[in-house]
């Protein structure tokens, strides 16, 4: 029996011995296949990206750009540089922020004219100060009285009488459509500081002719009066009224004759035409036929100091207008050759 077992243990000795050496025998074999077959991997991995380097390379010899096969209907945000290395036109322009409406508006505000946009502003607060107030309370705060300016120095409701066009209408939008209009032709025919003599001697003017009449407001005035001084610069102008092709002088008439049809006939509609027609003719005479014909004194001229305050660039430019006027002056008459 111990004989019998040592052969057993002997056996099962030799059997562990030649197990052990057929693996190591094999393991180099599977190893090194191993390792080849990885590389094998690697070689046919690398083929394609060393193709698209060479087709990169070629590109760039020939000058264009890499064919990134991406999506055909991108946005031209995809690059922003052009075959050349410049950034692209349109991707620039689109890069900037486009502005808000609240800034783009800001702007067109700014590009108003200095009087015409101060006149705009106190519509628009005026107006605001009404709807807040009532209009119970509005007529008694911004309404013209003579006595309150006198007595308990009020002094601001001439000027909110000229700019209170009532509760916001289509007639208000209409209004102050207008008062823009007239109010930036006029100033840019005449220039800032003159727009404000002409927009003081107004307030003035109408609030006396007010006061007589009984009227608490002329702010419509100071729109027929902007109309009159603007239609006598070229009265035989032809300009469209509704549908018919009128002179320029008789617009503030017919204006006048509409709202009279519009408060159905009555008369008392065209108070505030008549009164801002005969406050602009008043301005108009004086300024332009009274000093000319007479040899007076234009006592309505805008003082210079407002001028270089207010009009910078005036001065430059009639200067400009004087020797251009004095170079052809010279020029006239002179031969080619002399």
């Amino acid at each position: 029996m111990d004989r019998r077992r040592r052969v057993s243990s002997l056996m099962n000795i030799c059997a562990c011995v030649a197990i052990t050496l057929v693996t190591l025998s094999t393991a180099p074999c599977t190893v090194e296949a191993r390792a080849i077959h990885s590389q094998r991997n690697h070689e046919f991995a690398s083929i394609p990206l060393q193709q698209q380097k060479q087709k990169n390379i070629i590109l760039n010899v020939r000058g264009g750009a890499s064919r990134n096969k991406k999506s055909r209907t991108g946005s031209i945000h995809s690059t922003a540089k052009s075959a050349t290395g410049k950034p692209k036109v349109q991707a620039a322009k689109q890069a900037q922020e486009k502005p808000s409406a609240i800034s783009g508006g800001l702007q067109k505000y700014k590009k108003i004219l200095p009087m015409t946009r101060l006149y705009i502003t106190l519509v628009g607060l005026v107006s605001l100060l009404g709807v807040i107030l009532g209009d119970e309370l509005a007529q008694g705060f911004l309404a013209l009285d003579p006595m309150r300016v006198t007595y308990g120095l009020e002094l601001w409701r001439p000027f909110t009488a000229a700019t209170f066009l009532g509760p916001v209408s289509l007639g208000w939008l209409m209004n102050a459509y207008y008062l823009f209009q007239y109010g930036s032709t006029l100033e840019r025919a005449y220039g800032s500081a003159q727009q404000l003599v002409f927009l003081l001697s107004q307030v003035a003017m109408l609030s006396a002719l007010s006061v007589l009449t009984g009227q608490p407001f002329f702010a419509q005035s100071m729109i027929t009066s902007m109309l009159h001084v603007l239609s006598r610069a070229t009265p035989h102008q032809k300009v469209k009224w509704i549908i018919f092709d009128v002179p320029y002088w008789s617009l503030p008439y017919g204006l006048m004759v509409s709202d009279v049809l519009q408060s159905q006939g009555n008369p008392m509609a065209a108070l505030p035409h008549v009164l801002g027609i005969l406050s602009g003719h008043f301005y108009h005479f004086h300024k332009f036929v009274w000093h000319r014909t007479s040899g007076g004194e234009d006592w309505l001229q805008a003082p210079e100091w407002l001028k270089r305050r207010m009009d910078p660039d005036a001065k430059l430019k009639q200067d400009a207008v004087k020797k251009a006027v004095k170079a052809a002056a010279k020029m006239k008459g002179r031969k080619l050759g002399g």
